[in-house]
C-alpha cells in the first residue's frame, strides 16, 4: 500500500470544503487575498454569498472570524501558514483561542515547502499554535486524509489549526484506512528504530523505512495527523522496546512534533535515543525550488535514513535511499 511513486490529486482541500459546505450552510469561507493559492477559488465560485475576501489584513480577518463564530457561523479562514499564525498571533489568541470558538484556521505552504524565504516560510507555526490553550493542531499526510479531515474538524470542539501543502498532494492511504483526530496511525509496528512523521514528510519517511528494511533494520512507522493534543498512549505503544526514535517534520526542531514526542518520552522516563529531523534553529533562505531547501536543511529521505542508522550505532555507511523522479509540477517526495 505504501510503495512509491504515489498518485497525485489536485486541490483535494478545496474540493472537500465545497462538498462539506453544500451540506452545512453555517460554513463561511474567509480568504486573506490568497484565494486561488489556498484552493478556495472553488468555494468562491460555488457559494459567492458565503465567501468573504478579507484582503491582506490577517489580524482583522482573525478578529472577524471570531465575531462570526459568536453569531453561530463556522468560519474557515485561509492564508499561508506564516500569515495565519505569526502575523495575527495576538488576535488568534484573544479573539479565537481564549473564548474557545469554532474557527478553523487553514495555513498553507508550511515550512520550506515554499521557496519564498523567511517572510513566507512557516517554520514555527506548530510551536506557536501548540502553545495556545484550546487549540487543536493538525498536519495530515495525503490527499485522502485531507478529504477526510475537513468534515472531521467541522464538529471538533474549539478552534483548529490545519497546516496543508497546497496544490497537488500524494495519495498514500486507501479510502477505508483508519483516520482519527484522536489517534496516531501505526503503519508498521515494532522495530529497533521507530520513525515518527507528520504531514508532507510521510512519503520520505516511508522511503527511508524501505531503505533501512533492505539493509536489515526492522523499522516501525508512526504517522501523527494530530500534533496537539498528542496521542501519548499511541506514541508510547509504538516506541516501547525500540532502541531509537527519529521524528520527522517540515518545521523547526524546536517546539513542533519532535519536541512533543521528546516531552512524552522524558515524562515517561523512557531512556530511548531520540533524533529529530526538522529545520535547525535558523531561518531558511529563499530559493527557486523547494526541493533544494529540503536538501540544504536536512529534510530528505537520505537524512532520515542517516539519522536512524546513526541513532542505532550501526557501523559503516547508512544505506543509500532511492529517489523517485517526478515530472515538473507533480508532488515530489524528497
Amino acid at each position: 500500500m505504501f510503495e512509491p511513486p504515489f498518485r497525485t490529486v489536485l486541490k483535494p482541500y478545496g474540493r472537500a470544503l465545497v462538498e462539506l459546505a453544500a451540506k452545512r450552510p453555517e460554513i463561511l469561507c474567509l480568504s486573506g487575498d490568497l484565494t486561488r493559492q489556498c484552493e478556495v477559488d472553488l468555494f468562491q465560485e460555488t457559494f459567492p454569498e458565503r465567501f468573504i475576501h478579507a484582503g491582506m489584513a490577517e489580524a482583522n480577518m482573525m478578529s472577524m472570524a471570531g465575531a462570526l463564530a459568536r453569531q453561530g457561523f463556522m468560519p474557515f479562514v485561509h492564508t499561508f501558514g506564516v500569515f495565519a499564525t505569526r502575523r495575527p498571533f495576538d488576535q488568534v489568541a484573544n479573539a479565537i483561542a481564549y473564548p474557545g470558538l469554532p474557527v478553523r484556521i487553514i495555513g498553507f505552504m508550511p515550512g520550506v515547502s515554499t521557496p519564498g524565504g523567511p517572510s513566507h516560510q512557516a517554520i514555527e507555526d506548530v510551536a506557536l499554535m501548540r502553545a495556545l490553550p484550546h487549540m487543536t493542531v493538525v498536519d495530515v499526510a495525503d490527499s485522502q486524509q485531507i478529504s477526510r479531515v475537513v468534515p472531521a474538524i467541522a464538529d471538533h470542539p474549539g478552534p483548529v489549526y490545519l497546516r496543508l501543502k497546497r496544490g497537488e498532494n500524494p495519495t498514500i492511504f486507501e479510502v477505508d484506512d483508519d483516520f482519527s483526530l484522536d489517534s496516531v496511525q501505526h503503519l508498521s509496528t515494532g522495530g529497533e528504530v521507530v520513525l515518527v512523521s507528520s504531514g508532507m514528510m510521510l512519503p520520505a519517511t516511508l522511503q527511508a523505512a524501505t531503505a533501512l528494511g533492505e539493509a536489515g533494520v526492522h523499522t516501525g512507522i508512526v504517522n501523527v495527523p494530530v500534533i496537539k493534543p498528542l496521542d501519548r498512549a499511541g506514541i508510547l505503544r509504538a516506541v516501547r522496546g525500540a532502541r531509537a526514535v527519529v521524528t520527522v517534520e517540515n518545521h523547526s526542531v524546536i517546539g513542533g512534533l519532535g519536541s512533543a514526542v521528546a516531552e512524552v518520552l522524558a515524562e515517561e522516563g523512557l531512556g530511548v535515543r531520540l533524533r529529530r529531523i526538522g529545520i535547525p534553529d535558523t531561518f531558511a533562505e529563499g530559493s527557486k525550488t523547494a526541493p533544494y531547501l529540503f536538501r540544504k536543511y536536512g529534510l530528505t529521505t537520505q537524512h532520515i535514513t542517516d539519522a536512524a542508522w546513526s541513532a542505532l550505532g550501526r557501523d559503516g555507511t547508512a544505506p543509500r535511499a532511492r529517489t523517485y523522479e517526478t515530472e515538473e509540477g507533480e508532488y515530489a517526495p524528497v
